[in-house]
């Protein structure tokens, strides 16, 4: 069951980081407040999409333990884009969410998401450099919970179109909604796992 999990994680996380390189490319056929970040606020926008996209694409090998088993110095390599790309995209975010469509509960939102996505991902290195590898692992389970919030926000937006509420009313509570869950989750996760035998706990 894990290891479906695992599959569908690389699988949505991957059409995510397609979907997000297509607009690094052509913002033409994003949806039409793209164009205007673009004009205004080009910098934190292509530093927001670029980290989020190499973060989605490279991070769920970061869970593969066998492929980290078998190449210690590719995870380990992967690792250091992988934190660039956060610390890349989550200063964009930061710069981009006084900015949030619908006003200040989206920007509170998508900044508090920036916020923790640079510190779980900032504690994770923290970890790795003392040499403790099971801290290191639960912080990066955190940090790519709220990367998958680049997933999440695109699940819950067409289910908002389809039960037609209104963007002003779902969009405020998406920024909370497509990470919050994500975190419970992973501390749901780890908890279940600091239970398990180690045999049962690799992917």
């Amino acid at each position: 069951m894990q290891r479906v999990g695992w599959v569908v994680m690389v699988v949505l996380s991957s059409l995510v980081a397609a979907y997000v390189g297509i607009l690094l490319l052509m913002p033409q056929l994003g949806p039409p407040f793209l164009n205007e970040m673009r004009s205004s606020r080009p910098l934190a926008m292509y530093a927001h999409f670029a980290g989020g996209m190499w973060a989605l694409a490279v991070g769920p090998w970061q869970f593969h333990q066998r492929l980290r088993d078998r190449a210690l110095s590719w995870h380990r390599w992967l690792g250091r884009s992988y934190v660039l790309a956060v610390g890349l995209g989550g200063l964009g975010a930061l710069s981009l969410a006084p900015f949030a469509q619908t006003g200040v509960v989206a920007s509170i939102g998508f900044g508090a998401l920036g916020v923790l996505w640079l510190w779980f991902t900032a504690a994770a290195l923290r970890q790795i450099r003392r040499g403790n590898r099971e801290a290191h692992r639960q912080w990066m389970v955190r940090s790519f919970a709220l990367t998958l919030a680049a997933v999440t926000l695109r699940v819950y937006l067409p289910f908002s179109f389809a039960a037609q509420v209104p963007f002003e009313a779902a969009y405020p509570t998406i920024a909370w909604l497509c990470w919050v869950p994500n975190l419970i989750v992973a501390e749901w996760y780890l908890k279940r796992r600091r239970g398990l035998p180690s045999a049962q706990t690799s992917t």
